[in-house]
């Protein structure tokens, strides 16, 4: 059983650990809710506490409205993440849950003076590089539906569900609308190191998309690449976490303010 923080639904810890000595937030794809990261509490140390971002409409949020615009979904959630960063923290986040991470991150720098101690970006290309597919959050179902297919990320027994079909299409909808009209504008490095993971398969991504994260941060960059296409962390999740803990280990942590 797994709980929420406080009065906020935007944050699941699936085991609650107040002796805790860093806190690990976790960011979902497109569509996904927080339960994608439910076995990552095992696979990682015990005073390392998971903790993952429900955002509104999905699972244990199902009915509050979508968000189809980062600016408003960013400065929100930056503001449900502040109560909890007394303890030393790390954003981890995959495909668009790895730009919500790096733009959460930007914002708790700037406006609050708070930094992660290290950003884990996966399946992502840099938020500088523009998109080079077209925009799809605006194409009929049947078009729109053959793009998911082709991004191999839902399974097909959601796809042929009518039922099914009628929860996720406009979660999955809204999503690439936070996607598809992300606009990048400059603003200085962070302070963290950045470690970005990438698909050595993924027809979206490529190697140069993801060494290319090297220019936002002052620290250290360093990536990591897969088998296996745009979704390589549902088989290789196991690596990812061991390769995070032991950045966890190298690092001495302390409570997360600049000066």
């Amino acid at each position: 059983m797994y709980t929420t923080l406080a009065s906020t639904n935007w944050i699941t810890r699936f085991q609650p650990n107040s002796q805790a000595r860093l806190r690990m937030f976790c960011f979902p794809y497109a569509g996904a809710g927080a339960s994608i990261f439910y076995n990552w509490q095992n696979k990682l140390a015990s005073d390392i506490e998971v903790c993952a971002i429900q955002l509104p409409g999905r699972e244990t949020r199902l009915g509050e409205p979508l968000l189809t615009e980062l600016p408003p979904l960013v400065e929100t959630l930056a503001t449900a993440l502040l109560p909890y960063l007394d303890t030393p923290f790390i954003f981890f986040g995959h495909s668009m849950g790895a730009l919500i991470s790096f733009e959460v991150a930007r914002l708790l720098r700037r406006k609050y003076h708070k930094s992660p101690q290290h950003l884990f970006v996966s399946g992502r290309r840099a938020p500088q590089i523009m998109r080079r597919r077209s925009p799809i959050h605006h194409l009929p179902d049947s078009l729109f539906i053959e793009e998911l297919r082709r991004y191999n990320g839902t399974p097909e027994a959601v796809l042929q569900n009518k039922e099914l079909l009628s929860l996720f299409l406009p979660i999955l909808r809204a999503d690439f609308t936070i996607n598809d009209s992300y606009i990048y504008t400059d603003d200085i490095p962070i302070d963290c190191p950045i470690l970005a993971f990438g698909g050595l398969e993924d027809a979206g991504v490529t190697s140069d998309d993801i060494a290319a994260w090297r220019v936002h941060t002052n620290s250290n960059f360093s990536m990591y690449m897969f088998p296996g296409e745009h979704f390589f962390i549902k088989h290789e999740y196991d690596k990812i976490s061991s390769i995070i803990e032991q950045k966890c280990t190298e690092r001495q942590f302390c409570v997360s303010t600049l000066k």
